[in-house]
């Protein structure tokens, strides 16, 4: 097993992309603590661990607040003596008309896109050159953090800015072991997908333009499963000279740009 002996700290990973994570993680051997905003959710996903015989534990928490990445960490230390892996996952992502919107409705995306993975990027690192034995962090980014969607200039900052942090941290990090990098999905399916009831991969439009017409070119959305093979990869052993990158997962999307 891949992650054998190894503890990972996965934010967001209640539902969709870090839950599969999670899954995965726990399946290929690592003990992992899964943090998220919702306390069934949060239970749900370390039910799932324990039930098929791995080792997990649970910690609500909302990421915008600076003390929840000590929290989660001091949890990982107490029970699994440590943390070698962090996947900062949480976000979220809502419409919002740029030319309408206020600071307030743009604070949550920087605040728990950026800056939540910022505050747990830094306590993480901070126990990994405690104990010396080097670590992965994986920031999850998106395609929109590269091109430009409309009415999302606010998520599409914060991941852009995800992706500088990315590579400055890769830098800053090397010398302590820790390789640090990004995977930005492109169409996924996730809640995020649903807006106002609906999910917006199943409206004609999308599947005319993205999926008739192949603007992605495999046509279709990825699965959270898929996406987590790839943070798999940056998080485990195996990967041993990939750092500041940021690896794109999005069927061939932004090739059409």
């Amino acid at each position: 097993m891949r992650l054998e002996g190894k503890t990972a700290i996965i934010t967001g990973a209640g539902r969709g992309l870090g839950r599969a994570t999670a899954l995965l993680f726990a399946g290929e051997g690592a003990a992992v603590v899964v943090a998220s905003l919702e306390p069934e959710e949060v239970s749900r996903t370390v039910g799932e661990i324990c039930g098929s015989g791995g080792r997990a534990e649970g910690i609500a928490l909302d990421v915008a607040r600076e003390e929840s990445a000590r929290r989660a960490v001091d949890l990982a230390e107490e029970r699994f003596g440590g943390v070698d892996i962090l996947v900062n996952n949480a976000a979220v992502c809502y419409p919002l008309d740029f030319l309408a919107g206020t600071q307030e409705q743009w604070d949550p995306a920087m605040r728990v896109n950026f800056y939540g993975s910022l505050f747990f990027a830094r306590e993480c690192a901070r126990s990994m050159v405690r104990h010396g034995r080097g670590g992965r962090i994986v920031n999850i980014s998106s395609v929109n953090g590269f091109l430009g969607m409309p009415n999302s200039t606010q998520y599409n900052c914060a991941k852009g800015a995800l992706d500088q942090l990315t590579r400055c941290l890769a830098v800053d990090l090397a010398p302590h072991g820790i390789l640090v990098n990004g995977v930005a999905p492109g169409f996924m399916e996730t809640r995020m997908a649903v807006v106002n009831g609906v999910n917006e991969h199943e409206t004609p439009d999308f599947q005319e333009f993205y999926v008739k017409r192949r603007k992605i070119p495999l046509a279709r959305p990825c699965d959270p499963e898929e996406v987590a093979q790839a943070v798999l990869f940056l998080a485990s052993p195996q990967n041993t000279y990939v750092t500041g990158h940021t690896l794109v997962v999005d069927g061939g999307l932004s090739i059409t740009f």
